[in-house]
């Protein structure tokens, strides 16, 4: 695009339908991160009910993000007719997308979509591709057709540098870099470089997108109801700061001359006092403190319809298990291993689709032509080591399954452990045929009997 039809882009299109989507997704990421929008008070309300206010908030929501985005993790990338990883793997460990992948997870889970840029670069020194999450809430990406193009027609990020905003736009040609102060001011290019991807080099993670385009996240349907969930705890500490407790009562006495008086003689009762008046008319009683547990009952009713729609194990957000065996644990946590798999088949497809743009930009043709490799997930499936041990040990001697194609279905043990395995598997026991080496050399010179049983 020329240096004005960039600007005008920018300044009519892009920029405003920023700061729209922006702002819906800055009212998410109040309740992503715990910063809840306030509940509604009285105009009345004083100090002590604005702190218990604060006091309720609790970050649901985050948690439901946090239990899916820890049953998510990347360990590999390769064809199914390959022992190994696919060459465009080192792109990926010389990007540490080890780690960068668990933020771009959470943004796509949280916020509904997430991007990471690839753009040519160099790492150590070394000519590559340089792979980068980017939050939803600083790059907007415009699709002709959203539900079906793998490429956006253009990128738009923005970044606050001072009282300045820094504009970066992406097409399937160049990187344009420009500046503003502001939505409505004036728009200023800086300059632009060609990238040489032949796309707009973005790709979208999406939680869920339908055929609509539309891509919901795991915060934004359930806000309501998180809503709901901090009402009734503020309801709860409010009973409970002011009403939690037997007021005593008395009727047909003779009120204090004064505030003065009155205080002293609330100074005087003491919790064991014996209370006597001198009128006959005196009576003496108690108001009942409000009992908690309907309030108690109310959340917790509240707490488990949040995991039935979202999909998470109650357990995950309360806490308690108590005598559960493991096909019921199994039972319960089935839901949310259905929704992992569907989050993984949906951004496992973006995985491989930057690594085949990385492998482009880097030259290795192969790789990036290489439809069929696709990224593998960790198993993080909770059972107990003897459990999983078992029931792979049956699947070896029942089903006659390699033992090494189930090495990485162990709890706890990564690609690089099974990569390790595999390579000491190879290497055999290097002091074992020595021996067997030697044992034969002297048995065929010598006559002697072989040396059995000597490596043991």
């Amino acid at each position: 695009m020329r240096q004005g039809d960039v600007v005008e882009l920018v300044k009519d299109r892009l920029l405003p339908a920023f700061f729209q989507e922006k702002a819906r997704l800055d009212r998410i990421d109040l309740w992503y991160r715990w910063q809840h929008e306030d509940i509604k008070m009285p105009r009345t309300a004083n100090p002590e009910m604005r702190a218990l206010a604060e006091l309720s908030k609790t970050p649901w929501l985050g948690l439901v993000v946090t239990t899916v985005a820890q049953a998510m993790y990347v360990d590999g990338y390769r064809s199914p007719d390959l022992p190994d990883n696919s060459t465009a793997w080192r792109t990926w460990q010389a990007n540490d997308f080890d780690n960068r992948q668990i933020a771009v997870h959470r943004a796509a889970l949280a916020y509904g979509q997430s991007y990471v840029r690839v753009l040519p670069g160099e790492l150590n020194g070394v000519s590559t591709a340089v792979m980068r999450g980017v939050s939803p809430r600083k790059m907007l990406a415009v699709y002709a057709e959203p539900a079906e193009d793998d490429w956006p027609m253009y990128t738009i990020q923005v970044d606050k540098s001072g009282n300045d905003l820094m504009i970066q736009v992406l097409d399937e040609e160049q990187q344009y870099f420009l500046s503003t102060t502001g939505e409505g001011a004036k728009v200023t290019f800086i300059e632009s470089r060609v990238h040489n991807a032949g796309v707009c080099p973005v790709v979208r993670y999406a939680n869920m997108l339908d055929l609509d385009g539309r891509t919901d996240g795991e915060v934004e349907p359930f806000i309501a109801l998180a809503g709901r969930i901090n009402k009734t705890s503020f309801d709860r500490l409010l009973t409970q700061h002011f009403a939690s407790w037997k007021i005593r009562t008395v009727t047909g006495m003779a009120e204090p001359d004064s505030e003065d008086e009155a205080r002293r003689k609330k100074l005087k009762l003491r919790q064991d006092d014996l209370l006597i008046a001198e009128d006959a008319d005196t009576k003496f009683g108690t108001l009942d403190e409000t009992p908690l547990d309907g309030f108690i009952a109310a959340e917790e009713s509240d707490v488990e319809k949040l995991a039935a729609v979202s999909q998470t194990p109650a357990s995950a957000l309360t806490g308690k298990i108590v005598n559960v065996a493991a096909d019921a644990l199994a039972q319960a946590r089935a839901p949310l291993t259905q929704k992992v798999t569907e989050r993984q088949k949906s951004m496992g497809k973006s995985h491989d689709q930057a690594l085949r743009l990385g492998a482009a930009l880097e030259n290795d043709d192969a790789a990036a032509q290489d439809v069929m490799a696709h990224v593998t997930w960790q198993d993080m499936d909770i059972r107990s080591l003897s459990q999983a041990v078992d029931a792979l040990g049956k699947a070896v001697t029942m089903l006659h399954v390699p033992p090494e194609a189930l090495w990485a279905r162990i709890p706890g043990v990564t690609k690089s452990d099974v990569d390790e395995w595999k390579r000491l598997v190879a290497q055999g026991d290097p002091l074992g045929n020595l021996t067997s080496m030697l044992d034969s050399q002297m048995g065929a010179g010598s006559g002697n009997q072989p040396l059995v049983g000597a490596h043991q």
